[in-house]
C-alpha cells in the first residue's frame, strides 16, 4: 500500500500556484489508490466550516475530488485547527487526532503536526492550549465570519512579529519530548511538520524522526511505499 504525507502547505488565496500544485499531487496520488495524510497547516487561516469565500470554496472542491477516490486524512495544525467534521464530511475526509498512529508494512508510525514537541516554547504551548479550549473555539465561532478574519489576521501579524525575535532552538522541537511520545506509544518512527526544517533525523535506540518541508518554492512531501522517503518538488511559478 502507498501512502503519502504532506503538511504545512499555508493555502491562502494568494497563493494559487499552491493550490494547483497540491492538486496535481493528489491526483497523482489517487491515481495510485493511495492513502493521503495532511499533518495540518493546509491552510494558513481557517476561521470556519462556514466560511464561504471563493477560496474555501475552492479548496473544498479540490479535496471532495480526491477524498471521492481514495482515503483522505486530515489532522489540525496551528493554523487550521477549526477545521471541523462538517468540512471533514464535505470533502470526504476522516479527521485525525494529534497524535494517531497508523501501520505501515506492518510496522506502527506515530503521526503528527509537530507543534506539541516543541515544549522550549513555554508561550506558545500556553497559546496552544487556549485556542484548542472549548470555551475559545464556540465563542470564537459564535462571531460573524467577518469579525473572525479581522481577528485572524491581526493573530497573524503578531505571530509573525513574535516568532521572527525568538531563537531558531526555541522554534524547533525538543528531541526528548519527541522521544517521549515515540516511548509512549510503542512505535519507533514519527512523520511531522510544523518546523519548516524538512529532514530524517536518528534518535538513537531505533528511534527515527521524519520532518516534513513546508510548501515555498518547491513543495514537500513523504512517500511510503516499501519505505519511506522524503520527496520535493519545484511549483510552477514559484512564490507568489
Amino acid at each position: 500500500m502507498t501512502s503519502y504525507f504532506l503538511s504545512d502547505l499555508h493555502l491562502d488565496d494568494g497563493h494559487s500556484s499552491r493550490l494547483r500544485a497540491m492538486d496535481e499531487l493528489l491526483t497523482e496520488a489517487s491515481r495510485q489508490e493511495a492513502d493521503i495524510y495532511i499533518l495540518g497547516d493546509l491552510v494558513e487561516v481557517w476561521v470556519g466550516d462556514d466560511d464561504d469565500c471563493q477560496f474555501a470554496q475552492q479548496l473544498r472542491d479540490t479535496l471532495r475530488r480526491h477524498g471521492e477516490r481514495t482515503s483522505l486524512f486530515l489532522m489540525h495544525g496551528n493554523r487550521d485547527f477549526l477545521f471541523g467534521t462538517e468540512f471533514a464530511d464535505d470533502v470526504q475526509a476522516t479527521l485525525l487526532e494529534d497524535p494517531s498512529i497508523i501501520q505501515l508494512n506492518g510496522q506502527p508510525v506515530l503521526l503528527s503536526h509537530g507543534d506539541m514537541f516543541c515544549t522550549s516554547d513555554i508561550a506558545y504551548q500556553q497559546m496552544r492550549q487556549f485556542f484548542r479550549s472549548s470555551d475559545f473555539q464556540s465563542h470564537f465561532l459564535s462571531q460573524d465570519v467577518e469579525a473572525r478574519r479581522e481577528f485572524a489576521q491581526t493573530l497573524r501579524e503578531q505571530s509573525k512579529k513574535s516568532n521572527a525575535n525568538k531563537p531558531a532552538q526555541i522554534t524547533d522541537v525538543v528531541e526528548a519530548s519527541v522521544r517521549d511520545a515515540l516511548n509512549l506509544h510503542d512505535c519507533s518512527t514519527v512523520i511531522h511538520g510544523h518546523t519548516h526544517r524538512p529532514g530524517h533525523h536518528d534518535l538513537g535506540n531505533g528511534l527515527t524522526r521524519y520532518v516534513l518541508g513546508s510548501w515555498e518554492r518547491c513543495g514537500w512531501y513523504a512517500r511510503f511505499q516499501s519505505e519511506l522517503a522524503l520527496e520535493c518538488f519545484a511549483i510552477d511559478g514559484g512564490p507568489e
